[in-house]
């Protein structure tokens, strides 16, 4: 396989990109943190293949990139209020939210009955999620090496191993994403990030 790199600006990257997803292949395009590395979030074979390219354990769970909370309902099912307000004080942004998980979404996306869930802050993954939908995306590196935040470093690592990589320059990278437990009506830490327990907090005794 040839991995091809196509400027994320050109006037039909989105386009073949989803073109690539749609008959199997893995696409690499820049978030707000690193590259991530997509499949659709529907197609349990390419979602194998994501496992696979990187070298992932199974027992790992692939997180899902939104393009807003309108997405949500394709993807998680009996999400309670906190998270709605979370999602709309904070999205896009540097904040993963665990919500329950839909029955329609593949078993291989994740071990347990919930996803974490995300709306990247940068405009060519939001361009990208907002044509093809929610994404199953892992970050674009083998397992356990360094995280890819140009395209040499996303080749240096997957070249022949993917299908397209959108090159959008070098991404800002920094400190991953809050993790929230979002399952019970406690707002939980998860894994600490930029967003702090007491903005969580402000966030929703605001809408109270």
């Amino acid at each position: 396989m040839q991995t091809e790199i196509l400027p994320a600006d050109h006037p039909s990257a989105l386009t073949h990109a989803i073109d690539v997803l749609n008959h199997g292949g893995l696409v690499a395009f820049p978030t707000d943190t690193v590259y991530g590395l997509a499949a659709p979030v529907f197609d349990a074979d390419s979602i194998e293949r994501l496992y696979i390219v990187k070298g992932r354990n199974h027992s790992k769970a692939i997180a899902v990139l939104l393009s807003g909370v309108e997405q949500l309902d394709q993807v998680t099912v009996n999400i309670n209020e906190n998270a709605l307000r979370l999602a709309e004080e904070f999205w896009p942004g540097p904040l993963t939210l665990i919500v329950p998980r839909h029955l329609a979404l593949p078993k291989i996306l994740a071990p347990e009955s919930t996803i974490g869930v995300r709306v990247p802050d940068h405009p060519v993954a939001l361009s990208l999620l907002n044509l093809a939908g929610p994404l199953a995306v892992t970050s674009a590196n083998q397992s356990e090496k360094k995280n890819a935040r140009s395209t040499r470093e996303v080749m240096a690592q997957l070249n022949g191993r993917i299908h397209l990589i959108l090159d959008g320059g070098k991404t800002p990278g920094g400190v991953p994403s809050t993790v929230v437990d979002c399952t019970t009506s406690e707002v939980k830490i998860l894994r600490p990030g930029p967003l702090s327990t007491k903005k969580l907090q402000d966030a929703i005794s605001s809408r109270n």
